[in-house]
């Protein structure tokens, strides 16, 4: 467990930007995490998961550690469900295709979002109807300024659409180390409502899938329209989709009646960001290094030797774009640094 000063963080983002963190130390187990924390009082710190869900625009002047604790956990189970704990620095993917196999229903429909374990709390992923809030039970939690430790339950983390305490009032005050799953062992809730979905199972001749052939089919889906960030940098989705009040919707779907839209609830809709994005032109763009992808507008991409400002910059214009066109307003996704 060394401390390394000047160190690229090239390949811990997945946007694949050159940034250097002023010191940078992985750790693997609470105890090295904790010395390191006790170690290191005054220095201040960041913490990095996957770097699946960041775009760094600057060198972070900070302590950067690493978050790479491993381990799952079955902590218990009865007919019907069984309680999985994994370890925070488990990759998420390979966590849910691990579910998956052992018939663990539940998380199926997020298979192939990129990061890890310890980071879907913070952020409340979510996919084709689901959302990891939906199976969360609990999360174990470092206090950065004292070391000691806490669990949140579900209603501790105030969970909202790509919210959690975690972002908000509670953000650098914790490092989540753990988090626990209650899953469906059997009479699963195969949840096919989106249109997508649906479809690709239709094409394989599917009417009753599994576990394994929904989650097969959600990463066909995420691969027909998602780069791989190994081969191509970028975070996944940058935006959110807008939620709008339905009155305030209702003027603006006056003036554009092509728009596409989802009632959440009896006053809210949701508006698919990237069918503004797209309409408004940026599907496929390039601007230098930086740009938007052919085949999914809410992704921006790293072409190459893009640098984290510049792709901001894309960014920006898109959601000054959409706003002077629509008057929405779309937030990001992906956390700036």
């Amino acid at each position: 467990m060394e401390i390394q000063n000047n160190f690229s963080l090239k390949n811990y983002n997945t946007f694949g930007i050159e940034a250097k963190a002023k010191q940078f130390v992985g750790v693997h187990n609470l105890t090295e995490l904790k010395t390191i924390l006790e170690e290191n009082k005054p220095q201040k710190k960041f913490v990095l998961g996957g770097g699946s869900n960041m775009l760094l625009t600057k060198d972070i002047d900070a302590l950067v550690i690493h978050i790479d604790l491993k381990g799952k956990t079955i902590l218990k189970e009865d007919d019907d469900f069984v309680w999985v704990e994994s370890q925070a620095g488990e990759n998420w993917h390979e966590f849910v295709l691990w579910t998956i196999d052992q018939n663990f229903g539940g998380l199926e429909n997020m298979s192939l979002i990129p990061g890890n374990v310890g980071t879907t709390p913070v952020q409340n992923i979510g996919a084709y109807g689901t959302e990891m809030k939906d199976c969360f039970i609990s999360c174990d939690a470092i206090t950065i300024s004292n070391l000691e430790m806490k669990t949140f339950s579900k209603s501790d983390c105030n969970f909202g659409y790509r919210e959690s305490i975690f972002k908000n009032k509670s953000k650098d005050l914790y490092i989540i180390s753990s988090v626990v799953f209650k899953l469906s062992k059997r009479n699963h809730k195969i949840n096919i409502s989106y249109g997508d979905i649906k479809a690709e199972l239709a094409k394989n001749n599917i009417t009753t899938p599994s576990l394994k052939e929904v989650s097969n089919a959600v990463i066909a889906i995420r691969q027909s329209k998602l780069p791989d960030p190994k081969e191509l940098g970028n975070s996944g989705s940058f935006f959110k989709n807008p939620i709008l009040l339905k009155k305030d919707f209702e003027k603006i779907h006056i003036q554009f009646p092509e728009m596409k839209y989802f009632d959440i609830s009896e006053t809210e809709v949701k508006v698919p960001a990237g069918w503004l994005i797209e309409q408004a032109g940026f599907k496929g763009k390039r601007y230098g290094d930086a740009g938007i992808h052919k085949n999914q507008a809410l992704v921006l991409v790293n072409y190459g030797n893009a640098t984290g400002q510049e792709i901001l910059e894309v960014s920006k214009n898109i959601q000054k774009t959409i706003f002077d066109t629509y008057g929405i307003q779309i937030e990001a996704e992906v956390n700036v640094i």
